[in-house]
């Protein structure tokens, strides 16, 4: 895959010390790894690179929407999406990135790109059922929603609400104690 210069990170003459970066995450970051789930992306990410003698810290912190679809009615929403995500950087023979919070650079390295980090980080980040507040708290109305909603199983009419089981359950239980 094609790295993004703006996600490539110099860090050769950069003094020792905190160095902060802000970037601006959109569809198109997205797009560019063919993830199609998302309509549309604002998120705001903040990267702090601490840069000691013998490796990097990488601190990233992103906050802001992704439009989704919802799981249950397909209708689009914002939904947030917050977090943050560390690594260090170490320099060594040959490039290792088999673990996901160490990362190592070939000797000679003067650059590092950051990209599938914060693809990772952000993806997820996201909840794995994406459902539109407006069914937990009962203000969407949507046709799909009253299809669902005639199509929900109705209770039985021998079958008690105050009982804490059903009572055919019940009556199948007794088979594994009638040996």
């Amino acid at each position: 895959m094609k790295e993004l210069k703006e996600f490539t990170i110099q860090f050769v003459g950069l003094k020792l010390g905190e160095h902060r970066f802000d970037f601006k995450i959109n569809k198109s970051f997205f797009e560019h790894f063919e993830y199609e789930e998302f309509n549309d992306v604002d998120i705001k990410l903040d990267v702090i690179l601490t840069k000691k003698n013998t490796m990097l810290e990488f601190a990233l912190a992103f906050n802001g929407f992704v439009k989704v679809n919802c799981d249950i009615t397909n209708e689009p929403f914002n939904q947030m999406v917050k977090g943050d995500y560390h690594f260090v950087v170490n320099f060594g023979e040959v490039f290792n990135n088999e673990n996901e919070a160490l990362i190592i650079l070939p000797h000679g390295s003067y650059e590092i790109n950051i990209q599938q980090y914060i693809y990772e980080s952000i993806v997820l980040a996201l909840p794995t059922r994406r459902i539109h507040p407006g069914i937990e708290d009962g203000t969407l109305k949507s046709e799909i929603l009253t299809k669902l909603e005639e199509l929900r199983p109705k209770l039985d009419a021998n079958f008690d609400e105050g009982e804490t089981t059903d009572p055919r359950w019940d009556e199948l239980k007794k088979l594994l104690t009638d040996k």
